[in-house]
């Protein structure tokens, strides 16, 4: 059986050319991130990934500047991945670059002291830097000018060249909740739906969950709820696309009922499998079951 090729993007460049864009971008895209690993520890870091059986096949690492001995160690650790036996490492070297007036810009703008000039002037250290860096930009296999770029227009780059799927990597997390318990703080929309007949209401189906078929049939029949679904839909098959033209790599929507397990577990799912085609989607019920792990009151 053919062993499967492991992809290694290196990721290097230009103090605030982007690279922090980039190590979140390559994070979406699903690649194994480490920041300045120092390169006398990648031959380590590779057996570690020829170990992980699998596990750790699209890795990016990020390199900053340290130094001419720090960039020797590197070298020599690109050549070791480069003319290694074992055919299955497919190495990339990504060098972010911008002119020298937009990184002077930058480092005004974050007010940052440049790392090669912390005392000096932002240009002293970019000239130095970019000096130090050539013989990296010479060996690079992509080079993105990031000078007029914004961070969204980065990240697209990114995905454009590096992803290897084809589905795009735009998530849609539902997730149902009670507001008994509290708003999820890391939701971008959210729907409350305890306008609906509750089933709790209903002795039987009171320790029942919206997981549960008898559950989300009494939910879904009422008319008010077909009306709910219908203009929402509509709705998010609006949003969604905005949210993903905008470069967001995952959208959360929180639906709500008063106890987080009956109507918004009914709703979370229905939505999750509605656009399960369209997107990549995630369903989680953040407190179906939080009535069992409290104390009966006295």
């Amino acid at each position: 059986m053919e062993q499967e090729q492991i992809q290694i993007v290196i990721i290097t460049g230009m103090s605030g050319a982007g690279k922090t864009v980039a190590v979140q971008s390559f994070e979406d895209l699903g690649y194994f991130c480490v920041d300045n690993l120092p390169p006398a520890l990648i031959p380590k870091f590779i057996e570690l990934i020829e170990g992980s059986n699998g596990k750790m096949n699209k890795v990016a690492l990020v390199i900053d500047l340290r130094g001419r001995k720090f960039f020797d160690h590197l070298f020599e650790a690109i050549d070791m991945i480069s003319l290694s036996p074992h055919l299955h490492f497919k190495l990339q070297i990504l060098f972010l670059d911008a002119k020298d007036a937009k990184l002077v810009q930058r480092y005004k703008e974050t007010r940052r002291s440049h790392p090669l000039a912390p005392n000096g002037l932002p240009l002293e250290g970019i000239r130095l830097e970019r000096e130090m860096l050539e013989e990296m930009k010479g060996r690079s296999q992509q080079i993105i000018d990031t000078t007029e770029m914004k961070p969204i227009q980065l990240r697209e780059k990114i995905i454009q060249r590096f992803s290897l799927n084809e589905r795009h990597p735009f998530s849609v997390n539902v997730m149902s909740f009670g507001f008994k318990y509290g708003m999820p703080i890391d939701a971008d929309l959210v729907f409350d739906v305890r306008f609906l007949p509750n089933p709790h209401y209903i002795d039987h189906m009171r320790p029942k969950t919206g997981l549960e078929k008898e559950v989300s049939s009494y939910v879904l029949k009422w008319t008010e709820t077909q009306q709910f679904i219908e203009k929402l839909t509509d709705l998010l098959k609006f949003m969604l696309p905005q949210y993903k033209r905008e470069g967001k790599s995952q959208v959360v929507i929180g639906i709500g009922c008063t106890g987080g397990k009956h109507r918004s577990v009914t709703l979370a799912e229905y939505f999750a499998e509605a656009f399960a085609n369209e997107y990549i989607v995630h369903v989680s019920h953040r407190d179906i079951d939080k009535d069992k792990r409290k104390e009966p009151s006295k």
